[in-house]
């Protein structure tokens, strides 16, 4: 396994949806003058989509060598299809994560873009619009979906980038040799800098040597812990060891926060209430988040230490899918980070422990149900999901 290595003097500013998003990367699409990386989940036909595709479409034009990979699921075979027409016409080079699930269930999961090696966006916001949920683009939401993302300059920026050159390598169609070769140079040591502000950590989840990369830094941000865990989460179902954490933080004075998005799949609503007693009864304080859809994976521990990203904490992104988070240790970050959340748990609703146990049997028994459903589904994907 990698280890988690920090770099130090970056600039990294955190964007609120994709209204603070989109302007930044298409002003740095737009004066892109080398080469342009793209890595996202869902790219749907809309506003938002449509712009970010002319943009890059127009950096081909001017001679930027432009990758664009997009992952099957998440944008659909025919939204594929589309892409791959406009980007074939255009000269952009394009590929498609994982069609017909040919290399298994994994999914690419990651909403990453690099522009020039000079500055980076990751996060968990897709190339969608704020107001209209995910997975039924005719639905519009309530209000603006909230989610996060960064945007990274300074040395850090190197590191996303071999990164996404190794993944279009991946994806590609890669002889036993160069693979192998592939393996070999991104078991080379990454840099460190010493100790001066702003460090940052580029932390990816995979199938080879990154499996638990995302969960461990969680793990020992929370151990460490000493005031204060504010996490944010629309899909919360980790496995037992991330559950304890939280639960043992809790019980040795940590104030432990979490805000949970509900409303959207009532398995996974069935799932994440199934932990609820327990992370009550730890003295874990549970608010769910029903004001719209909540897609924000993002964190802050104590004064110094935030992530934000694309990994939900549950068994498809902790255990199975790629994913791509920073973690930055900085103080004003951790306080921006920390004012978002704050400002979200405000807009919920706390879960009392007394709720749960006046329910009815049967649904306390569905939230079980739910669970061992989720868990057996797991253990058959996802290898390491307990």
């Amino acid at each position: 396994m990698r280890q988690i290595q920090f770099v130090s003097d970056n600039d990294i500013q955190l964007l609120e949806s994709g209204l603070a998003l989109f302007p930044a990367m298409l002003a740095a699409i737009d004066a892109a003058r080398h080469d342009i990386y793209f890595e996202t989940y869902i790219w749907a036909c809309d506003d938002a989509g449509n712009a970010v595709q002319e943009a890059l479409i127009r950096a081909a034009g001017r001679g930027v060598k432009v990758r664009v990979l997009a992952d099957w699921w998440g944008t659909g075979h025919r939204g594929c299809s589309r892409l791959g027409i406009a980007f074939a016409e255009a000269g952009v080079r394009y590929r498609v994560f994982n069609p017909w699930f040919k290399r298994g269930v994994t999914r690419t999961h990651r909403k990453i873009a690099v522009i020039d090696r000079e500055v980076a966006f990751v996060g968990g916001i897709n190339v969608n619009d704020d107001w209209y949920c995910d997975y039924d683009p005719d639905t519009r939401l309530p209000a603006p979906r909230w989610d996060f993302a960064a945007q990274v300059r300074g040395p850090l920026v190197a590191t996303i980038h071999f990164e996404m050159q190794a993944q279009w390598a991946r994806v590609g169609h890669l002889g036993l040799i160069r693979r192998i070769g592939l393996f070999r140079e991104m078991r080379k040591p990454l840099p460190m800098d010493g100790d001066k502000p702003m460090q940052a950590a580029f932390v990816v989840r995979d199938n080879l040597r990154n499996r638990h990369t995302i969960q461990r830094a969680y793990l020992q941000a929370i151990g460490r812990a000493k005031k204060s865990i504010l996490l944010a989460n629309p899909y919360f179902a980790p496995g037992h060891k991330f559950r304890l954490a939280l639960a043992h933080a809790a019980q040795r004075g940590v104030e432990v926060r979490l805000l949970i998005g509900v409303g959207e799949i009532w398995l996974q609503d069935m799932v994440a209430r199934s932990f609820y007693p327990k992370l009550l009864a730890s003295g874990v304080q549970v608010i769910e988040y029903r004001k719209t859809q909540l897609h924000a994976k993002v964190a802050v521990i104590d004064d110094d230490w935030s992530t934000v990203g694309s990994s939900n904490c549950d068994g498809l992104s902790l255990f199975l899918n790629q994913e791509a988070n920073i973690v930055v240790r900085d103080v004003k970050f951790a306080a921006s980070m920390r004012a978002h959340i704050e400002r979200g748990m405000a807009d919920g609703v706390l879960v009392h422990r007394d709720d749960f146990a006046n329910e009815s049997w049967v649904r306390r028994t569905g939230y079980g149900v739910a669970y061992l459903f989720y868990k057996l589904t797991m253990r058959i994907f996802a290898i390491g999901y307990a």
